[in-house]
């Protein structure tokens, strides 16, 4: 039977495991939030988080207190220099960690996120570059999201929804910018939106009414909130 040091020293182990991986998500969070704007406020991370504010405001008090954030009250939070790093650290486990289980191991695009969730706060650097090297150093993961480098540095890609294509433009499919949403990626993966797919915009349905695109020369209708959801790089102007 275990002594209770032993114990003890399981159990806080455990503790400082669930407090590092709670640390590097809400950085990951707050570097997400912040593409869209910045500084992000503590009821934004909140949301994400899908904690009471009051769970938000300690853990950010405890993160500037790391050095890994910039808080003050009533104006928000940005991420130290040292906050951003680490938040790309764990992106690129993610994103690497996907495209490798789709790659090696036969998962589906709609069942990686999950997995490279738990699995991103676990695996060394060496695993890490070993991962990337198998997959000769990807840029871009299963959904389209581009992959860090090892400098921090981050692929910056010019796109729109595909919902604002005019009729007559052709495109390629670039990201899923929701890779959390299983169902979602299912039904896009159906109807072959996936990236570097090209698309043709055939017709823009007034008053906000369906789109027809062609995909792969087969026509497919779909709604303007899910055309929203996937975003594509222009490859021609309208005729």
């Amino acid at each position: 039977m275990p002594k209770i040091d032993q114990l003890d020293r399981g159990q806080s182990q455990q503790r400082d495991g669930l407090s590092h991986q709670a640390i590097e998500d809400y950085v990951k969070t707050i570097y997400a939030l912040a593409l869209e704007e910045s500084p992000v406020s503590t009821s934004r991370i909140a949301a994400a988080r899908r904690v009471k504010p009051a769970s938000a405001t300690s853990m950010i008090q405890r993160l500037a207190k790391l050095h890994l954030v910039n808080y003050e009250k009533h104006y928000g939070v940005t991420l130290t220099a040292t906050g951003d790093k680490l938040a790309l650290e764990v992106i690129r486990h993610h994103r690497l960690l996907e495209l490798y289980l789709m790659e090696a191991l036969g998962f589906s695009w709609d069942e990686v996120h999950e997995q490279a969730d738990i699995l991103e706060h676990v695996i060394s650097e060496k695993l890490e570059e070993r991962i990337a090297a198998a997959l000769n150093h990807p840029e871009f993961d299963p959904h389209g999201d581009p992959i860090p480098a090892l400098d921090g540095t981050i692929a910056v890609i010019d796109t729109t929804a595909l919902a604002d294509m005019p009729a007559g433009a052709r495109a390629r499919v670039s990201r899923i910018p929701d890779d959390s949403n299983s169902e979602l990626l299912r039904y896009l993966a159906g109807l072959g939106l996936v990236p570097g797919v090209e698309v043709r915009m055939i017709e823009v349905a007034p008053f906000l009414g369906p789109l027809t695109i062609a995909v792969s020369d087969e026509h497919k209708v779909i709604g303007r909130n899910l055309a929203e959801l996937v975003l594509v790089e222009h490859l021609t102007a309208p005729n």
